[in-house]
């Protein structure tokens, strides 16, 4: 089957398309037809070295895919060959053929499109897990979003916004901060130009918010503190900007606040068929109605993967980078 290889570790042209062997059946599994995968920040650090696939996991670059059920594994009675899915992965989504546990397959919609679906897996479950289970969102809760163009900052006020929330977006331009107001945000701070932290506090009338998602990670973490209401929770979803920090441990006691990291890619399968269930049951009518889909600013083909983490790396997009990895 064609995938994307990378022989070393490197900038955006270690990356080719070549040949491999099929990925092999595993119990409690599905084999993929894969059309589409969606790219996301690991991707890049994967790529340079920094974020090795978890043990048994595919080498090969990929979070999330969608595409048709080719096989299923003889104890999996939930799925059959044909089936439009989505999956979460733990690597493989740039190739022609994944395997999947198949508690980390979804049915696609059919008024989806594969390209769609190719870039909803990883930012639902990964806003869902984060907001809602982890951070606990309160019925009426709010929450501030770094990067609210991003994949995971559109999916955050998409779903939020479904539960009832409140959302307030930063983003790094002008444009950018327009684009989350017109998704549904509630506030927006352009980060290069305004005071979040008191923007947030305006939105909240100065209550603050009950959940900050976060991917910058040092140089935010005294400013999201600040931005939080009493029994709030900061949960760090990665570290662009730094992993050291430090902070006065009494804030967090005086106002019992709650910091957490957290990761998907690392969970066990188990783990992730209990986020997706219960994904479904909070959300499952919307998306199967297909009310629910990303905004998707590119596709591109699969030979193309350089182009589109150079664009990643760029931030110059809104919404996701989607990979099309065959014809439909």
């Amino acid at each position: 089957m064609k995938a994307i290889l990378i022989d070393e570790p490197g900038d955006e042209e270690c990356m080719r398309l070549g040949e491999v062997e099929v990925p092999e059946l595993r119990p409690g599994s599905v084999r993929i037809r894969n059309f589409a995968a969606g790219v996301n920040r690991a991707d890049l650090l994967q790529r340079q070295g920094l974020y090795p696939p978890p043990p048994g996991a595919s080498p090969i670059l990929g979070l999330e895919c969608a595409g048709e059920i080719a096989e299923v594994a003889p104890d999996v009675r939930e799925f059959a060959p044909g089936d439009r899915v989505m999956a979460l992965l733990s690597g493989g989504g740039y190739a022609e053929e994944v395997v999947a546990d198949a508690g980390s397959v979804i049915r696609l919609p059919d008024s989806l499109s594969f390209e769609e679906g190719g870039g909803l897996a990883e930012t639902l479950l990964t806003v869902f897990l984060n907001v809602f289970l982890l951070g606990g969102l309160p019925e009426g809760g709010s929450v501030l979003v770094h990067g609210g163009g991003s994949g995971i900052g559109t999916t955050t006020i998409d779903l939020v916004k479904r539960a009832g929330g409140r959302v307030i977006a930063t983003a790094g331009s002008s444009e950018k901060c327009r684009r989350c107001l017109a998704l549904g945000a509630d506030a927006v701070a352009n980060y290069r130009e305004e005071d979040w932290v008191e923007i947030a506090l305006a939105a909240t009338k100065g209550r603050g918010v009950d959940v900050v998602l976060d991917s910058i990670g040092a140089p935010y973490l005294e400013k999201n503190l600040k931005a939080l209401a009493m029994d709030g929770a900061l949960v760090l979803i990665g570290l662009m900007g730094g992993a050291k920090a430090e902070i006065s441990l009494a804030t967090l006691l005086m106002r019992r606040l709650r910091v957490i990291g957290s990761t998907l890619r690392t969970r066990s399968d188990a783990q992730k068929a209990e986020i997706v269930e219960a994904f479904l049951a909070r959300f499952g009518k919307d998306f199967g109605a297909g009310r629910i889909r990303p905004v998707l600013h590119r596709v591109f083909p699969l030979e193309d993967a350089p182009e589109a983490h150079r664009m990643m790396k760029a931030s110059s997009h809104f919404g996701k980078l989607v990979l099309r990895v065959r014809e439909t």
